[in-house]
């Protein structure tokens, strides 16, 4: 291991890595050393890309078309992900859906969706992953949110599901140890660039307001990027195995607001 890769010889799986922050994540993990597995359910041709880019740096890239809301499908994704390394270091649970709503009229239906998502997917993934994980003395890092602490009333199920993440990382961390560390990194409000994000939509257009907002609360000036979050996947990634049960805020001071 060295110092500019200290994944080297290390394998990962990024759920939802086909593009944004996963791909960010992914791409940081593959520039460290590892070999890396990305899931997509609908993103095929970003997946492919972004699989194309992780080839290019010298690693072993695979894209497995998963949707993390189904066992059989996190079953047989975690199962070729290992058979294509031969082992499994690094677990990046980051698919995830962000959603708004009323919630005075939020439909049961919207709330299943959020949660059957963001709160048993990752479990889903995690428990196949775990004998994996268990036999490499590996890592699991969950994509949790700002929007675990802070309740924001225009997204109630979104912030319902990652405070469950949270709770999940927390108790994964006591379940799988000591072979296994457990973190989660919560992002506050990230930006995406242009081309990820087109201004295209209304609703895009209210995003751009509102990140604008968001920038202008925060203590360090600035929205934070896919960058800062893959950057603190990568420290809990590489970083000492004794750092267990954490849940990191990446938000620049947003939270202290």
């Amino acid at each position: 291991m060295s110092s500019t890769e200290p994944l080297a010889g290390k394998s990962a799986l990024v759920t939802g890595g086909a593009q944004r922050i996963g791909r960010a994540i992914a791409l940081a993990l593959a520039h460290a050393g590892a070999d890396v597995a990305i899931t997509y359910r609908t993103s095929q041709a970003e997946a492919r890309q972004t699989s194309d880019e992780i080839a290019a740096l010298g690693r072993t890239a695979l894209t497995v078309e998963c949707d993390v809301r189904s066992e059989a499908s996190v079953r047989a994704a975690v199962a070729a992900a290992a058979a294509a390394f031969g082992h499994l270091d690094v677990l990046v649970n980051n698919a995830a859906i962000f959603a708004s709503a009323a919630l005075e009229s939020l439909a049961v239906d919207q709330w299943d969706a959020v949660f059957e998502t963001n709160a048993r997917g990752p479990f889903l993934v995690a428990r196949e992953a775990l004998p994996h994980l268990r036999a490499a003395h590996g890592r699991i890092i969950n994509i949790g949110s700002l929007g675990g602490f802070h309740a924001w009333p225009g997204h109630a199920h979104y912030c319902a599901s990652k405070a469950a993440l949270h709770m999940l990382s927390q108790t994964m961390a006591r379940a799988f140890a000591p072979e296994v560390s457990v973190n989660c990194v919560a992002p506050g409000w990230i930006d995406m660039t242009a081309s990820e994000t087109p201004a295209a939509t209304e609703t895009e257009r209210r995003i751009e307001l509102q990140s604008a907002r968001f920038a202008a609360k925060t203590p360090m000036g600035r929205n934070g990027s896919a960058a800062d979050v893959a950057e603190a996947v990568l420290f809990f990634a590489a970083g000492p195995h004794f750092i267990t049960g954490q849940i990191l805020a990446v938000d620049g001071g947003l939270g202290l607001s």
